[in-house]
């Protein structure tokens, strides 16, 4: 095959023409101060429609992570898909590093599309910034899911031995491959059954296209969502929240979901994804618009203070799905 083609550079084609078949349209907005954020917005927003931001995290692009849902879900609401700060389009020179800066810049573009009332889906690293989102504008978000999303991690998790990775340079090197056996250690830790024989000039190709921009500014995300995190400081939310884990998760270990699920107590619910790494959202799609589906369209209820009426009182199991 020759190397002018680029099958990454035409799945990143495709994903886009699909989006604006969608109904969606790419645009950059100037937050000011060097932070440009790009987002895909709907050509058409309904007021009739609640409004759903889908947030991704670490690997490719929003568009890569999200484009099964959207094409789900793009009946029933209004969606926005931001690329975070050092993914995709969106970028800035400011040298703030935190989630916390990144839900700022989120909500700062849902504003200047006037969206004043969201639910949020988070991914991951996306999951971090929901949660301060979540945190930060209490008025505007009424729903949460977090998708193997460790927000109670604590610093000390590392040194525990609780990840599959040693250090952050460690999870650096294997969240941002650049060479084809790194992006291989990725896949293996990321998806139950990884798909195996792939050549290395898919690979390389993908590196080149999805990963070789701002490493430096995504290991210092890395690193501030590890230094000094403890757990006793961080606050409760109070929005109905689903939290959605992949049992066999080795990025961010289901224990981390039961300890999210404690931490959050009534206003949480858990559903394991039985046979699902952390990149449940591409490995298990089906189960997971499933439950998704169940918690923003299905569910009426504002809390979730019922869910262990009819359990024995030990909330650490979630509920399993095959």
């Amino acid at each position: 095959m020759s190397k002018c083609i680029s099958f990454t550079a035409y799945r990143d084609w495709w994903y886009r023409y699909s989006f604006a078949s969608y109904g969606l349209r790419s645009v950059l907005t100037d937050l000011g101060e060097g932070t440009v954020m790009h987002c895909w917005v709907p050509k058409n927003h309904r007021q009739t429609k609640p409004n759903l931001l889908l947030i991704h995290g670490f690997g490719a692009n929003a568009m890569w992570q999200y484009g099964n849902l959207v094409r789900q879900f793009i009946q029933r609401f209004n969606i926005y898909v931001p690329d975070l700060l050092f993914f995709g389009r969106s970028f800035t020179t400011r040298p703030e590093r935190t989630e916390a800066f990144q839900a700022e810049c989120v909500m700062k573009v849902m504003e200047s599309h006037g969206v004043k009332k969201l639910s949020l889906v988070g991914v991951s690293y996306g999951g971090f910034v929901g949660y301060n989102m979540a945190m930060k504008f209490p008025e505007a978000l009424e729903r949460l899911v977090l998708c193997c999303a460790g927000v109670c991690l604590e610093e000390k998790d590392m040194e525990e031995g609780l990840f599959a990775v040693s250090d952050l340079d460690e999870a650096a090197r294997t969240l941002m491959p650049q060479t084809p056996e790194k992006l291989r250690d990725l896949m293996r830790l990321s998806f139950v059954k990884p798909i195996k024989g792939v050549p290395s000039y898919f690979l390389s190709d993908f590196i080149e296209v999805m990963c070789m921009d701002y490493v430096e500014e995504k290991r210092e995300l890395l690193q501030m969502i590890l230094t000094g995190r403890k757990l006793k400081n961080l606050p409760k939310i109070t929005q109905p929240t689903l939290i959605v884990w992949g049992d066999q998760d080795q990025i961010f270990p289901v224990e981390l979901a039961y300890r999210l699920e404690r931490h959050l107590g009534e206003n949480a619910k858990l559903e394991l994804i039985k046979n699902a790494g952390h990149a449940l959202n591409l490995e298990k799609p089906g189960e997971f618009a499933e439950h998704l589906k169940s918690f923003l369209i299905d569910s009426s209820s504002p809390s979730f203070a019922s869910k262990d009426d009819n359990d024995d009182g030990d909330g650490d199991h979630g509920h399993l799905h095959s």
